[in-house]
């Protein structure tokens, strides 16, 4: 493509803070194309709580200290374009990277393990230690750049990599197969609500806590049973009933979890929306001989089996809201409300 523009429109995050660090400009240099990367056209980019995490410091791991406010545990340089979940089309590829490429239609594996022709010691978070899809075009290595061929709209498929390939992860690290049964933890939320759904393709039972309001949300998703997220969960479910425990929330009732577990139970977190700290009796993570997954990093095939699972139709798109990108905000504080069921999308610019 010889038509590229030099400047684009994209909303630059310029330190960390609260929504006044988020810039909507018209004026962003186009990204440089490394031999080994492709160019991307962002029809649509979803939020998730990554992007309200690194922009508040919320992963550092002193109070007040920012400068380890990263999935990579460094500094950020700013200003930063943010925005894992993104769907679009290349447009343009690296010398090393063949031609044909150029008019795929890709989702971006949002995990990376090659940026600028480099391996990282730990794998970078897109849109977090490097430039993301809040923008008309965005860059990523080319094996990144993961060709899709579905009808679904650009919003639609938006809605996809982060939950669902963090969701994917989590069930794969834990081994869920079909008589599983499994809680999820958060189930309205983005991950939540596509764990419920591959869980079930998976041919588990679904246990989901959630909001009542969400209950029949959830039960259409896939879940056979819905708990109120007040409920206590030993009271409701007793003790040594689920296989699987997919937290997205852990807090202070997170003991809980470990009790509903049976002995040789599997429990996986990729998240602390209730509060990151929590208090664990040894005791019942060894009398139980338990197995605790943290997940951040995709396992191999994860992004590729998702893909499989979009093509077939064995999992849909759930979107709850649209803004435009100028928007940003507003859709960020839709977002923190928790009161949607799936992915807020944002919609980026001709």
């Amino acid at each position: 493509m010889t038509d590229l523009p030099a400047k684009m429109t994209g909303v630059l995050m310029t330190g960390h803070g609260g929504p006044e660090k988020l810039e909507y400009r018209t004026d962003i240099p186009l990204p440089k194309i490394g031999n080994r990367d492709v160019l991307i056209r962002v029809g649509a980019a979803g939020v998730n709580n990554t992007d309200i995490n690194t922009r508040i410091g919320w992963y550092a791991k002193t109070e007040g200290n920012t400068e380890d406010a990263s999935w990579s545990g460094e500094a950020l340089k700013f200003p930063r374009i943010q925005g894992a979940d993104v769907a679009g089309k290349i447009v343009a590829v690296g010398s090393e990277v063949n031609e044909s490429r150029i008019g795929d239609r890709v989702l971006i594996e949002p995990c990376l393990t090659e940026v600028d022709g480099q391996r990282p010691p730990h794998p970078w978070y897109f849109g977090s230690e490097c430039n993301g899809g809040f923008a008309q075009f965005t860059v990523v290595a080319d094996g990144h750049a993961c060709k899709i061929d579905s009808d679904y709209s650009d919003v639609e498929l938006a809605s996809f990599p982060c939950s669902y390939s963090t969701a994917e992860n989590m069930l794969t690290r834990t081994s869920t197969a079909a008589g599983d049964r499994v809680l999820v933890t958060g189930a309205s939320g983005g991950v939540g609500s596509a764990a419920v759904q591959l869980a079930k393709a998976r041919g588990a039972e679904v246990v989901a806590v959630t909001s009542p309001a969400k209950s029949e949300e959830l039960i259409a998703l896939g879940a056979t049973q819905t708990i109120g997220r007040n409920e206590n969960l030993r009271d409701a479910l007793g003790e040594n009933s689920i296989d699987v425990v997919i937290d997205l929330v852990a807090g202070p009732t997170w003991p809980n979890l470990l009790n509903i577990l049976r002995p040789f139970g599997r429990y996986a977190v990729a998240g602390a929306i209730a509060g990151p700290l929590v208090e664990l009796d040894v005791r019942t993570l060894y009398l139980k001989d338990l197995s605790f997954f943290g997940c951040t990093v995709l396992a191999p095939n994860v992004f590729g089996n998702l893909i499989h699972l979009i093509e077939t139709g064995a999992i849909k798109p759930l979107v709850a809201e649209v803004f435009p990108l100028a928007k940003i905000n507003e859709a960020q504080s839709v977002f923190q409300t928790k009161k949607h069921t799936g992915k807020i999308v944002l919609q980026i610019p001709d």
